[in-house]
């Protein structure tokens, strides 16, 4: 929720679907080694994400990206691993590096998220399918605007050599 509108003095109420059910997310901004291309990929889960989850999502875009993969992420739990060793064990074109400790301003996929967030806020989805086509729809959204996807990148905190 952003925003909503209610008569001075009385509380908005607003309604919606209060289960366990859950989308997770993972998704990466890309940048070609020569800096003319981005990109952006998406994995969407039903459940929490664990390392193995993670390690499916290195796959693919291991599959989608030729030459040496160079993947600055955060130091969440789920960034380590038994399936990520050994991803990385036998693909020697990835190479991970880790942000600081908290350091979202670092992180250009921040600014997918709050954009993503921007673009369903005051939503109102019946079921988790309903968000996840609508997550769908946000990210295909993005992915069809590198300028965009370049703004998340310069609005990082990022070195300008990875701009």
């Amino acid at each position: 929720m952003r925003r909503t509108w209610a008569p001075r003095g009385h509380t908005p109420v607003i309604h919606h679907w209060d289960r366990r059910d859950r989308v997770s997310a993972i998704s990466a901004v890309t940048v070609s080694p020569q800096r003319q291309h981005v990109g952006l990929y998406l994995h969407l889960y039903p459940d929490n994400l664990t390392h193995v989850e993670v390690a499916i999502f290195l796959r693919h875009l291991l599959r989608h990206l030729r030459g040496h993969v160079v993947l600055v992420w955060d130091r969440g739990p789920i960034h380590h691993g038994r399936a990520i060793t050994d991803l990385c064990r036998r693909h020697r074109r990835l190479h991970l590096f880790e942000l600081p400790g908290y350091a979202p301003e670092l992180n250009p996929d921040e600014g997918v998220w709050a954009y993503a967030k921007g673009a369903l806020a005051n939503g109102r989805p019946t079921s988790v399918q309903d968000l996840f086509r609508d997550l769908t729809r946000v990210s295909r959204a993005v992915r069809r605007r590198p300028a965009l996807l370049r703004a998340f990148i310069t609005a990082s905190d990022l070195p300008p050599l990875l701009h």
